[in-house]
């Protein structure tokens, strides 16, 4: 993890002040994320920008239950670019990282249309998470494999954590 990802790691961490559950679902993503990014061979930008979109893709929850009283993710969507810029901002990250990680905190929900490597490693990285957050079943992970997933990454872990048993290995 470089010293931007720290920082904004941190800042996610005291943005969260209290809970403890929005801290350990960004921190599962990033990993997540960042071991797709790896063995699919992203370039050093392109990961760092999919790092920090990761570390930060949920920050708008808070301001969404508050304003909306609501989680989803369209209010998630809205919410969160703000304060993603102005964490990014405040670590001294350039602009065009800036634009795009609010890009893909901002789309993060939104599955047409996926552009870039960066946004489907994030969703696949976030859906990783949410199948075994949420308590979902083998037919739920099997229809956001076939549905969502691209990178063969992406679909091997899926496959290995949620349509395997230990006997067919």
């Amino acid at each position: 993890m470089n010293n931007l990802s720290n920082t904004i790691l941190k800042a996610m961490i005291s943005y969260n002040v209290g809970d403890p559950k929005r801290v350990q679902h960004a921190l599962k993503v990033y990993a997540f994320a960042k071991s797709i990014g790896e063995l699919e061979g992203l370039d050093g930008n392109t990961a760092e920008i999919l790092e920090l979109a990761a570390i930060l893709h949920d920050i708008g929850i808070c301001n969404s239950e508050k304003k909306y009283g609501s989680s989803a993710g369209k209010y998630q969507e809205l919410e969160g670019p703000p304060i993603a810029k102005k964490i990014l901002l405040d670590a001294g990250a350039e602009q065009a990282v800036i634009d795009r990680v609010c890009f893909l905190i901002g789309h993060h929900h939104t599955y047409t249309e996926i552009s870039g490597l960066d946004y489907q490693i994030l969703v696949e990285a976030d859906f990783l998470v949410n199948l075994y957050e949420d308590g979902m079943g083998k037919l739920q992970a099997q229809t956001v494999l076939q549905k969502y997933f691209k990178t063969k990454t992406g679909k091997e872990y899926l496959t290995e954590m949620y349509l395997q048993s230990e006997a067919e290995e």
